[in-house]
């Protein structure tokens, strides 16, 4: 069984972008800058909003935080995008989720430039993923797929399932994951919360990856043996005997499955760490289009 460390080639792939930054600098060619939208006090938003920022500062980025009060009104918050879409200082960007109920996220995604929209989230860009065209694809996502190629994990012709399918995580799963190249070329079940039978699903499985958000959901005999796991599920759940008072957990009961699989994400560790290091590689990426 082998350990996908998402947290070490999260490391690496920083390092890489690091190295891309100071050949910009040398150039005398303005570095990436990535600025984020936060609406509110979420703590777990704040918390990752943060990570960002970090992240930006590791690798030579220029960063940019935006803060709105919890009252923010939706045209308050649409005017600010469009500020961002106009300044030309600022690559890409983000809009922080959740947003508060007073606003319609569909329309705020609608908002941003598809050119800046490094979550991959802007329709235009989901659609040219969904026709394998160049484009932003949602961090998660390419984080798992750097994963496969990183740890060199065979997906042609297997059978990946899919458990989940919102539009940040299992949706694109599904297509990426079937389409022509590596990783892809596999044939894909998307499974969600009104399949039937799902253990039997689960069963004849090469591959799956799990956006269901239900803490040790996927059980040791759900799976065969040398199945590939990869764990996007990241639930607090109160633990009294843990310093904080609760453990991370995902939805795959890794004890059991580890024995099982071949490759395995851990929680936390695997997937997580990937997510910003693909919305930094994203960044980079607009950074670059903008030059052309």
């Amino acid at each position: 069984m082998t350990i996908l460390d998402g947290k070490k080639v999260s490391n690496d792939i920083k390092n890489e972008i690091a190295a891309e930054v100071d050949k910009m600098k040398a150039a005398g060619e303005k570095v990436p800058h990535l600025a984020a939208i936060i609406v509110g006090n979420d703590g777990a938003s704040l918390t990752y909003v943060g990570s960002k920022v970090r992240a930006c500062e590791r690798v030579g980025f220029e960063s940019t935080l935006v803060k709105m009060p919890e009252t923010t009104s939706e045209l308050e918050l649409l005017k600010k995008i469009k500020e961002l879409n106009e300044d030309d200082n600022i690559d890409g960007f983000i809009v922080q989720l959740p947003l508060p109920p007073q606003i319609d996220t569909q329309k705020v995604l609608l908002t941003v430039d598809p050119s800046k929209d490094v979550d991959g989230f802007h329709p235009e860009n989901f659609g040219k993923m969904a026709l394998d065209m160049s484009t932003f694809i949602p961090a998660t996502p390419f984080g798992i797929l750097e994963l496969l190629q990183r740890y060199d994990v065979d997906t042609k012709g297997k059978h990946t399932v899919v458990i989940g399918r919102s539009h940040i995580v299992g949706r694109p799963m599904s297509i990426l994951m079937s389409r022509k190249g590596w990783p892809g070329n596999s044939t894909v079940t998307l499974t969600h919360s009104n399949t039937k039978n799902i253990a039997q699903i689960t069963t004849q499985a090469d591959i799956i990856i799990s956006a269901l958000g239900v803490p040790n959901f996927l059980k040791a005999e759900m799976v065969k043996d040398d199945v590939v796991i990869i764990d996007v599920g990241i639930t607090r759940v109160e633990d009294a005997n843990h310093p904080k008072g609760y453990v991370i957990t995902g939805d795959v009961d890794f004890e059991n499955v580890s024995k099982k699989a071949s490759y395995i994400t851990p929680v936390p560790g695997g997937v997580g760490p990937m997510t910003i290091a693909m919305l930094l590689k994203n960044t980079l990426l607009a950074r670059e289009q903008r030059k052309v």
